[in-house]
C-alpha cells in the first residue's frame, strides 16, 4: 500500500516537473521571441532615419556647394570644399569610432535585453 502511494506520488512529481519544464520552454520562447522583434523594430528605425537622414544630408551638401560655388565663381572649387569637409569628419569619426558607436549601442542592446521581464 505504501509502495503504490509511493509510486502515485512520484508520477504525480513527474506530471508536475514536465509541465513546470513545458511552461518555462514557452515562457524563454516567448521571452526570445519579443526580445528579437524589439531589436528588429529598433534595427528597421534606425535604417529608415537613417535613409531620410541621408537624403537631408545630400540636398543639403549640393546646396551648399552650389551656394559656395556661386561665392567663389567656381562650381568646382564649391564641391570640392564640401567633399574636403567630409573627409574630415570622416577621419574624426573613424578615430572615434568605438566611443561614438559601442556605447550607445552596447546601452541600447543592454537595456532591452536585460530589461525586467514586463
Amino acid at each position: 500500500m505504501a509502495f503504490e502511494e509511493i509510486k502515485e506520488n512520484a508520477e504525480d512529481l513527474k506530471n508536475q516537473a514536465k509541465e513546470l519544464l513545458d511552461a518555462n520552454m514557452q515562457y524563454y520562447k516567448l521571452w526570445g521571441f519579443k526580445i528579437f522583434m524589439k531589436s528588429t523594430s529598433m534595427m528597421l528605425k534606425v535604417i529608415l532615419l537613417g535613409i531620410m537622414l541621408l537624403l537631408v544630408v545630400l540636398f543639403f551638401s549640393i546646396a551648399a556647394a552650389i551656394g559656395i560655388g556661386y561665392a567663389l565663381d567656381n562650381m568646382a572649387y564649391g564641391f570640392l570644399i564640401v567633399g574636403g569637409i567630409y573627409l574630415i569628419l570622416a577621419i574624426i569619426v573613424y578615430y572615434y569610432q568605438d566611443k561614438i558607436t559601442e556605447g550607445p549601442l552596447l546601452a541600447n542592446f543592454s537595456r532591452i535585453f536585460f530589461k525586467d521581464y514586463d
